[in-house]
């Protein structure tokens, strides 16, 4: 990567000198360099409307967090009333030593090497969350709308880079499925963690129901023990959802296709992450140092990888609150609000009451 004060026009005719570049490639960045510099940070929510729409705008790409889902009713991991923030380890089947862990870092529950040594905390503490997802309990917010508008008004969505395991995004059937990158995996996919074997994951929530007991006192059927779900293939305790845990490497489709859309994306919209996980958060500073950063959340984030705020922000923009009541703002402002009618009746009741507000209000606005 090139040292951030090297812009790129010059460091791409180092890389032709130096031969790492054909100058086919040096031509195509020169270009693209020349029009990246015509645009600007927004100063407001119509300019950067009017940016997504320009012409000079090819490319936008979304990193988004657990806060897009917060509207369907999942908990944000680290706000008050998440996981980390609600878990009990006594009530969970543990070692004390594993309780210990987890009382001081609740994030042991998805660590790598606990839960090869011991299934159940994982298994324990996700057991409604996988359930919830065979049953489709949580939809797809405005949040997750905006990026269904996105490519199918404009077609300048290139990837989705989800920090999320719930799958909502895939409930916007117009998303095409390789646009979403699922950087930690997905909540909806199954195999053993020891050996790689897939297992139908209606078969596994059956097991999960029959097997997993509920920490939580919502399921009276649940047992009141926890027994192991083995694999059939190497006989482990270790089958669970395709989600990464601490300590796993991410899917290789994070890196290919991020050092694809990287270099060339226009704009980032940053939206409902804390900006801590890392390599997620890389992605702020791998694009291009002409790309506008859009940041869409309750408090300021990633000021430590360089994302600006206040009057010398010249290409970041603000956009302070909820991640459903910001989005439904930039859609109203890019005109697309009457589109959103036709999801309405599918999305969240918070959000579904958000949209029908500001239909009704835009309605008593033009009698």
């Amino acid at each position: 990567r090139r040292p951030r004060h090297i812009r790129t026009y010059e460091y791409h005719r180092h890389l032709v000198a130096t031969r790492w570049l054909p100058p086919w490639q040096f031509t195509a960045a020169i270009i693209f360099d020349d029009n990246n510099n015509n645009m600007r940070a927004p100063n407001d929510l119509a300019g950067l409307a009017k940016l997504i729409l320009s012409s000079d705008l090819k490319s936008v790409c979304i990193l988004s967090g657990a806060g897009v889902s917060v509207a369907s009713g999942i908990p944000d991991f680290r706000s008050p009333g998440g996981m980390y923030d609600t878990l009990r380890p006594e009530l969970i089947t543990a070692t004390e030593q594993e309780r210990g862990l987890m009382r001081r870092d609740p994030t042991y529950v998805v660590e790598k090497e606990m839960f090869m040594n011991n299934a159940f905390p994982y298994l324990e503490v996700r057991r409604p969350f996988i359930l919830g997802t065979q049953e489709m309990k949580w939809r797809a917010t405005i949040a997750h709308r905006f990026a269904e508008l996105l490519h199918t008004k404009t077609n300048k969505l290139t990837r989705i880079y989800t920090q999320n395991i719930d799958g909502l995004d895939r409930q916007c059937d117009s998303i095409p499925a390789g646009k979403i990158v699922n950087v930690h995996g997905t909540i909806g996919e199954v195999e053993c963690e020891n050996c790689g074997t897939p297992l139908d994951f209606d078969e596994f929530c059956a097991e999960v129901k029959n097997n997993i007991k509920d920490i939580y006192n919502t399921d009276a059927d649940a047992p009141s023990e926890s027994t192991p779900i083995k694999c059939k293939a190497c006989g482990r305790a270790t089958v669970k959802p395709k989600t990464v845990l601490f300590g796993s490497g991410l899917p290789p489709e994070f890196f290919s296709k991020s050092n694809i859309d990287m270099p060339t994306c226009d704009l980032l919209i940053v939206a409902g992450t804390s900006l801590v996980v890392s390599p997620a958060n890389s992605l702020v500073y791998r694009v291009s140092d002409d790309a506008i950063r859009v940041i869409v959340n309750m408090d300021p984030v990633g000021t430590e990888l360089g994302i600006q705020y206040g009057p010398n922000a010249d290409r970041d923009y603000f956009m302070q609150g909820s991640c459903d009541e910001q989005f439904l703002e930039l859609i109203d402002a890019l005109g697309w609000l009457e589109d959103l009618k036709t999801v309405v009746d599918e999305l969240p009741e918070s959000s579904a009451d958000l949209v029908r507000s500001r239909l009704e209000a835009k309605r008593q606005g033009s009698k």
